[in-house]
């Protein structure tokens, strides 16, 4: 989406939803012609439509139609692949809105292998700014696309795993998921 689009709230668009269990709990999508815009975790399906009327508050929810069928099967058969370490969901299509600097840590946040993690440092530092470390962190809790922008691969320079959006519980099992398959 245009960052005016985003900054309008999502005043123009029209955004399809639906949610799909996976071992982390309910997960919530969201899409636009242009690609998914929203994948969050969440108790049940009212509290994630909430989560993205609250990210796009003027754009207009609709149930993902049946004619998406065969995209939302992509969606669903990447995250299934991803949560039994046979997969990758680098290729799914995104459709993000962020400042200049938050698109640069988010792409970095992509390049990070899986079964990985990094510091807020090191992610500051590889994006060329050194002295951000708190930005990037604030980044890393903006994102709006669960596990396409892999956030919960960001940890604390003590090696603690710091916060995580979607609870650290959550992201301390991501990271196992992730560091016991091959």
């Amino acid at each position: 989406m245009t960052p005016g689009e985003y900054q309008k709230g999502g005043a123009s668009l029209t955004i399809h939803w639906t949610t799909t269990p996976t071992p982390l709990g309910l997960m919530g999508l969201g899409a636009t012609d242009r690609g998914l815009c929203f994948l969050q975790f969440g108790d049940n399906a009212g509290t994630l439509k909430e989560k993205l009327k609250a990210e796009f508050p003027l754009a207009r929810l609709e149930p993902m139609p049946a004619t998406a069928s065969p995209f939302f099967s992509v969606w669903e058969r990447a995250l299934e692949e991803f949560f039994a370490g046979t997969g990758s969901l680098e290729t799914l299509p995104l459709d993000l809105q962020g400042t200049a600097f938050q698109i640069a840590v988010w792409r970095f946040l992509q390049s990070i292998p899986r079964g990985t993690t990094v510091t807020y440092s090191q992610v500051a530092t590889g994006i060329g700014q050194p002295k951000a470390v708190r930005a990037v962190g604030t980044a890393c809790g903006r994102n709006t696309v669960a596990l396409l922008v892999p956030c919960h691969r960001v940890i604390r320079g003590d090696g603690h795993l710091g916060g995580y959006r979607w609870g650290v519980e959550r992201k301390q099992r991501l990271l196992d998921l992730e560091r016991n398959q091959p």
